[in-house]
């Protein structure tokens, strides 16, 4: 193989990393915003799990960054898009379960672009961070079937509950047991 056609691999890599580094800015702005919306409505449990799960897409967002530096990339900065402001507790869920589930569907694809250019590297990575999506998407799913099915009842039950995350690095993933 020469090392144009190398290069071109790795090239089409980085793409996808960086697409994958934008997608986890937006949702590290994404679930941030309904961290803090979720504390000023009181629901302190909720906002506690949604900046451990921030956590985890900045540990992504991290990842990404450093994969992309060790094939010689430049990471990208910019989210891939803007976040929702303002989102009522009833519908906060099934938004970010539809993100986690997009986002998995993406990061298979980049997996599959990475194994097609020969980096088992990278498509490990995605690989890692996909199970991590995958605790997200569940935990997305579960709160919104449980507001869905329980309404004001389950939300005036977590109403009022402290957030207590403290400035634990963790991350919900690692706190679940996951990468």
């Amino acid at each position: 193989m020469t090392a144009a056609k190398r290069e071109e691999r790795k090239a089409k890599v980085i793409e996808v990393l960086n697409k994958a580094r934008s997608m986890e800015l937006q949702a590290i702005h994404q679930y941030m915003n309904q961290h803090y919306g979720l504390d000023d409505m009181d629901y302190g449990e909720m906002a506690g799990k949604m900046k451990l799960i921030a956590i985890d897409e900045m540990r992504h967002a991290e990842a990404f960054a450093e994969r992309i530096k060790e094939l010689g990339g430049e990471p990208v900065a910019e989210p891939a898009g803007p976040i929702e402001k303002r989102q009522d507790v009833r519908k906060i869920y099934s938004f970010d379960a539809d993100l986690e589930d997009d986002t998995i569907d993406a990061y298979n694809q980049f997996l599959q672009i990475c194994r097609e250019n020969g980096d088992s590297i990278s498509a490990k990575l995605f690989e890692t961070i996909i199970e991590d999506e995958q605790l997200h998407l569940s935990y997305f799913e579960n709160e919104d079937n449980h507001i869905e099915t329980l309404g004001d009842s389950y939300l005036s039950r977590i109403a009022g509950t402290p957030s207590a995350t403290g400035l634990t690095p963790q991350g919900f993933a690692i706190a679940k047991g996951g990468a």
